[in-house]
């Protein structure tokens, strides 16, 4: 699969301002500063879709992309499909430095966001592969559950350790979440630098598109 087209939409201070909920949504979520615009810069194969910034808590309303893909099928190799979504960066949850009224307001805005939003296929959560398992992410996930929200976990930055540290690390967190959970989600190891793991992320972008286009052809 790849991306043909990725344009910015509309940013949205609540989940009732958000598009018309016409089209297959993935949402991507993580801690401030664990590297969402690039990743989803990456993903998208532009530099300048999502703004990045050094300093955490930038991002702070509900901001849909419209992307159209393609991709081939192995029984027909020559006809591509094509697909039409939305990619919604979220506002990251943590430390960013804003006033509680504002971390307040942002936590609500994406509650309500990640559990009433209809069209919502699925929600991928980054987490920061150079370090140990931080309970403020497990504690996110445990939120998920809560809410009945899909989610899938991706492991960012992990260009920037050693390979031994990352494998141990995203060992570690899946460890610690079998504390709690009987199922584990699926993951994806990623830098936005080498462009790891992008393949298999639209791969899996691609084959939840294709699932609901069946459904809705029945």
């Amino acid at each position: 699969m790849h991306i043909k087209k990725a344009v910015y939409n509309i940013s949205s201070p609540d989940f009732e301002k958000c598009p018309l909920p016409d089209k297959p949504e993935f949402a991507f979520i993580g801690r401030s500063n664990v590297g969402k615009s690039s990743l989803i810069n990456m993903i998208c194969n532009n530099e300048k879709l999502a703004k990045t910034s050094g300093s955490p808590g930038k991002t702070q309303m509900i901001n849909h992309f419209d992307v159209v893909s393609g991709a081939f099928t192995e029984e027909n190799k020559k006809t591509e499909t094509i697909f039409h979504w939305y990619l919604v960066d979220l506002p990251g949850y943590g430390f960013a430095k804003v006033s509680m009224r504002s971390r307040n307001r942002w936590e609500q805005m994406i509650e309500n966001y990640l559990r009433k939003r209809e069209n919502l296929s699925q929600v991928f959560v980054l987490i920061d592969a150079r370090h140990s398992p931080q309970k403020i992410d497990l504690d996110f996930l445990e939120n998920l559950k809560k809410w009945n929200s899909p989610f899938s976990l991706v492991f960012t930055k992990s260009d920037k350790e050693n390979q031994r540290i990352v494998s141990k690390n995203v060992k570690s967190f899946l460890e610690a979440m079998k504390k709690n959970w009987q199922f584990l989600p699926r993951h994806f190891v990623t830098s936005a630098v080498k462009k790891t793991g992008k393949d298999k992320l639209l791969a899996f972008i691609d084959e939840t598109n294709e699932e609901l286009g069946k459904k809705g052809k029945k």
